[in-house]
């Protein structure tokens, strides 16, 4: 996934996102449908954020008669390994070891025993 200034998209872009992995393609208006269940935004207002995650090279547009087609580029996976790595880079400077202790912490007590994590698989991040 490529690199954004701040590596993970803000809300909006998404919340498009989000919509767009469902659809697997689709139109402003197809995108704009599912953003409303949970946000209603103007057709321009996504527009103009689709707009920008081309620019980002986070979507692929393609002309589609007098419209145009949006896909996502980045899998969901890339987008959350992402996140994951902004996180530990920038709350746990980087450690694997201190996120799984945080965790380990503020995690409610379980019926059953959890097994506890060594470290977590860099390959995914």
């Amino acid at each position: 996934m490529p690199r954004t200034a701040r590596g993970v998209p803000p809300p909006l872009e998404l919340l498009c996102l989000r919509a767009l992995w469902s659809l697997g393609e689709g139109n402003v208006k197809a995108v704009q449908q599912i953003v409303a269940e949970s946000r209603p935004l103007a057709y321009t207002t996504i527009m103009t954020v689709l707009d920008r995650l081309v620019r980002k090279g986070m979507l692929a547009r393609r002309k589609v008669g007098r419209s145009f087609s949006y896909a996502p580029q980045a899998t969901r996976d890339a987008a959350r390994r992402a996140a994951v790595r902004e996180l530990l880079e920038g709350y746990f400077d980087g450690s694997e070891e201190a996120l799984i202790v945080f965790l380990q912490r503020r995690v409610e007590p379980a019926a059953e025993p959890v097994r506890p994590v060594d470290r977590i698989d860099t390959v995914l991040l």
